[in-house]
């Protein structure tokens, strides 16, 4: 595999080739989580699938953290890629993986303190309490592969490179099924199991996705000695890596709340909405790829200075993940009940995910727009406008949950409030966006890295 240039070619042509792979790689990540939700479900009790549902929304607490440093570092290597200064682009990988050790340290700690303080404040059932908690710990221990391995993928994305993201997760994931089913089924381990198999097999990826990185590294000639830790190149990164993190958590405690609602409903709505929610966070993280990979097209070539492609950029963003978007949201609409039928057999918790997957799924076209005007925001450095038109679908969605949920709608009115949220932040995005392209168009934004 190689680092590749993304500020030269055909726009279309370099979107796809980059974003398929990653594509691909969110669709193995997620399946860590489907994997634990399939086999818990299948083979433990319904109880199990609902205690790691229940976990699952405070995992998501760890992974925006991580997945926060991840864009930070993915942003401003990027922009030094594209600007071919390879000396700050070393300077800018050490720095991250120094800061992201003392982060890591430090949610650890408060995790594994506060874990059952979290799942109290859900309302967590009494009887899942045990193995919720017991999941959770073991997951936390994992927190240092989690962000290593996150950061290491962007570090690969930066540098135009999503085939190799793509080859240590579709290995790591396929293993982690097997895992699953030996640590379940011939050794009788039951939730534990299914965090044990995810820790091993998330470590392993993560190793040897940093030893790749630093061979990559020692490829990449510079001129001047690199600078191992540097303070100006850390509020660089935090200029990006803090509102990403902030962005990521408040929509992590959103989703706690959501989920605390949820709970309120019993275990058939817990155990019909946790594996909806998997298949619905898969679909989305996997049409969302694109974004991922605009913020990276768009950085680099800001770096560059060639910001006429941005707008291209985007363009080519929006018409690949609608292509997605639209049949995804067919298949879900027309068959909701052989999707969830890999976690859940005909009963209450069936409907309840059938009803949430019909209600979310005609508006995947809708949040496709945001997501790549999203890309844009973050790749050129405007964190103030991407975290606006976040929080703004953030706080509707929560809100509207709890409004919505107390009315003769009962659950379903929580479903409703995902349509409703997207379609306002969608607006939001979209104008931010085009202001931004237009302002680099008249050269109102300097063509380089904002944080020089």
């Amino acid at each position: 595999m190689r680092n590749v240039n993304l500020t030269e070619g055909n726009p279309i042509k370099v979107v796809w080739r980059f974003c398929l792979p990653l594509f691909g790689s969110v669709i193995f990540q997620q399946l860590y989580n489907i994997a634990d939700s399939f086999v818990a479900g299948r083979f433990i009790s319904e109880n199990a699938l609902a205690s790691v549902s229940n976990s699952y929304e405070i995992t998501l607490i760890f992974l925006a953290i991580s997945t926060g440093i991840n864009i930070g570092c993915s942003v401003v290597v990027a922009h030094y890629f594209g600007a071919q200064e390879n000396g700050r682009l070393k300077t800018a990988v050490y720095t991250t993986f120094i800061m992201a050790a003392a982060i890591c340290f430090i949610t650890m700690l408060l995790g594994l303190v506060f874990t059952t303080g979290l799942l109290q404040l859900i309302n967590t059932p009494e009887e899942l309490m045990y193995d919720s908690s017991l999941y959770l710990d073991i997951y936390i221990w994992g927190v240092p592969f989690l962000m290593l391995y996150n950061i290491s993928a962007g570090i690969f994305n930066a540098l135009g490179d999503s085939k190799t993201t793509f080859i240590f997760l579709s290995c790591s994931s396929t293993a982690n099924i097997f895992m699953d089913i030996f640590f379940v089924v011939v050794l009788k381990m039951g939730v534990a199991g299914v965090a044990w198999a995810t820790f091993i097999c998330q470590g392993i990826s993560a190793i040897l996705s940093l030893s790749v990185i630093l061979v990559r590294l020692r490829s990449i000639k510079s001129s001047e000695k690199t600078t191992v830790f540097s303070f100006v190149m850390l509020r660089h990164i935090l200029g990006v890596a803090v509102p990403s993190m902030i962005q990521q958590s408040f929509i992590s405690v959103g989703n706690i709340a959501v989920q605390s609602v949820v709970n309120s409903f019993g275990s058939s709505v817990m155990a019909g909405y946790g594996a909806a929610i998997k298949v619905h966070n898969t679909l989305m993280n996997g049409m969302k790829t694109f974004s991922d990979g605009i913020t990276s097209f768009s950085a680099q070539n800001l770096g560059a200075g060639k910001v006429s492609r941005i707008a291209e950029g985007w363009k080519c963003g929006l018409i690949l993940t609608l292509c997605i978007a639209l049949p995804i949201t067919v298949v879900v609409v027309a068959f909701p009940h052989v999707i969830l039928s890999a976690f859940l057999n005909k009963g209450a918790s069936m409907e309840v995910g059938c009803i949430f997957l019909r209600i979310v799924a005609p508006f995947y076209c809708v949040i496709s727009v945001k997501w790549n005007s999203d890309g844009v925001l973050r790749g050129t450095e405007h964190m103030g406008s991407f975290m606006i038109a976040t929080f703004t679908d953030l706080l509707l969605r929560v809100a509207l949950a709890f409004v919505l949920s107390s009315t003769v709608w009962g659950a379903t009115g929580i479903w409703l409030s995902w349509p409703l949220g997207w379609v306002i932040g969608t607006f939001i995005s979209l104008s931010l966006c085009y202001k931004v392209m237009k302002n680099l168009r008249d050269n109102r934004i300097p063509a380089r890295p904002i944080g020089d």
